[in-house]
Parts: C-alpha cells; sequence; structure tokens
C-alpha cells in the first residue's frame, strides 16, 4: 500500500509526452464496454474546435463529453486527464505551421541538409524566418488559447518539436555565433509570440462583440476622442496612426508586423557582420 511519504515524493507531472505513455491508448481495445467510433484523433481534434470556440475557461472533460455523445469517463480510455488533453491539442495545432523542409517535400524535392543538421544552404535564412515567423504568428491569431498554453506546458510533442527544430536550423545560417543565436531567436519569436497574441484576442473580442475590426477599432477611437481625459493623448498619436497607413485594421497591422519583423531581420545582419 503506497504510504502518504510515498505520495509526496513522488515526482510532478512535467508532460504527457515523458509520462511513458503510448501515442494511441489502445490497452484497452478488447473491452466490450469501450465506445464505438471513438479514438485519441477524434477526441483531440474535437478538443481543438472547443478551444476556438470557446476558450479553455469554459473547456472541460464533461462538455467535451456532450459534444461527441458519449460519458465523460468514457474520454479516460484515452487520456488520464485533462490536462493530457490540452497538452495534446495544443502540439496537434502546431502542425499548422508549414517548414520549409514541409514545402521541399510538397515540391518533390528531398530536402537535403548539411552534416550538422541545418537546412539546404540554398535557401535564404531570410525568406525562411519570415515564412516561420508568419506561420506563428497565424497560428496564434487563429487559435488564441494558444498562448495561454504554450506559457503553461513544456511543448515537446512531435509537432512543436519540429517547429522548434526548423526555427533552430534558420539561425544556425544566419552567421551569428552560437551564443548569439539564442538572443536571436528570443527576439524575433517572443515579439512574434506578443504580436499574435494581440492580435488574437482583438480578432476575438471583435467577433464577441459581433463587430467587424475595422467597426470596432472605429467605435473605439471615437469614443476615446469624445472623453477630455482621453482627448489630448488621443491627438498626440494621431499622427503617428495616420502615418501608419492601410485603410483597415488589416492592413495597418500587417504593415507594422512586417516592418517590425524586417527590423529583427536587419538586427541580426547588423549583429552578425559586428560579431
Amino acid at each position: 500500500m503506497e504510504s502518504a511519504a510515498d505520495k509526496v515524493n513522488q515526482p510532478r507531472r512535467t508532460s504527457v509526452w515523458l509520462e511513458g505513455k503510448p501515442a494511441a491508448r489502445g490497452r484497452r481495445s478488447e473491452r466490450s464496454d469501450q465506445p464505438t467510433g471513438l479514438d485519441r484523433d477524434r477526441i483531440i481534434s474535437v478538443s481543438v474546435r472547443l478551444l476556438d470556440a470557446e476558450g479553455p475557461a469554459k473547456f472541460s472533460m464533461r462538455r467535451l463529453a456532450a459534444e461527441l455523445g458519449v460519458t465523460a469517463m468514457s474520454l479516460y480510455w484515452y487520456v488520464d486527464t485533462k490536462d493530457d488533453l490540452l497538452e495534446l491539442a495544443l502540439d496537434s495545432v502546431f502542425s499548422e505551421i508549414g517548414t520549409s523542409d514541409d514545402k521541399r517535400e510538397a515540391d518533390g524535392e528531398h530536402g537535403e541538409h548539411d552534416a550538422d543538421g541545418t537546412a539546404d544552404p540554398g535557401s535564404d535564412w531570410r525568406d525562411d524566418l519570415r515564412a516561420l515567423a508568419g506561420s506563428y504568428r497565424a497560428l496564434l491569431v487563429r487559435h488564441p488559447w494558444v498562448s495561454a498554453l504554450v506559457g503553461k506546458f513544456l511543448n515537446i510533442g512531435p509537432h512543436s518539436m519540429e517547429f522548434s527544430a526548423a526555427v533552430l536550423r534558420v539561425m544556425r545560417r544566419t552567421g551569428l555565433p552560437p551564443h548569439g543565436q539564442t538572443g536571436a531567436l528570443a527576439a524575433v519569436f517572443q515579439f512574434v509570440y506578443g504580436f499574435g497574441t494581440i492580435e488574437g484576442h482583438f480578432v476575438q473580442r471583435c467577433a464577441e462583440a459581433g463587430m467587424t475590426q475595422d467597426q470596432y477599432y472605429r467605435d473605439a477611437m471615437g469614443r476615446m476622442s469624445e472623453q477630455q481625459e482621453y482627448r489630448g493623448r488621443f491627438e498626440q498619436s494621431e499622427e503617428m496612426i495616420e502615418a501608419r497607413g492601410g485603410d483597415t485594421v488589416e492592413e495597418m497591422r500587417e504593415r507594422d508586423f512586417t516592418f517590425a519583423l524586417e527590423l529583427l531581420v536587419a538586427g541580426i545582419e547588423a549583429m552578425r557582420t559586428r560579431g
């Protein structure tokens, strides 16, 4: 019998990928009471759909079971905890990020690598970096719940690790010294994380208000300009807002993202030369 001391000394849960569990729970497949038409892939897919629609705050095993038409206990044939399922869902959406290797395979190329594992030097690292940054941003906007879970879990599932590996391959091709590559990686992808998180939350807020992004923006700006306490600050920023260019919120945001990313790319080039 397990003692209280044994329970205290047990290691804390770290990741579903480190629990020694099989990718597919088949050990109970012979049970006649196992739900039919249900598997882990379907459970993960519906979980992602619910998270997109309602967010992690409303997500529960009971809510998921109702959507699948099974009992909540049935889900535990496939996952041990809700956190395990959230971690699996998080990794699954990282498969939406296309890497340069994916593109080469789609084009019928082999995507050869150098001996150190870096991607084919025939491609420009700047273009690959822009593509990865753009894909990561799109993921955060498409699935606003991802940003919160990225900070909660280790993100060492197969799709997350493939994305990380692709980023590292690009960074190795920048020409930065090894000690500078991690800093460059942090500068680019923490910027993208912050930008994509705010953008995703704004898009979600507009949808919840039943307004387009442009309608929401104009309404907010109009109300601010009418308030005496905000008027002075608003007038000071009007020139900068106008200088952003673009006729829509999405166009303004796209200009900001592109310019900021180019600043980071130029910074990497400058530091490479300095190094």
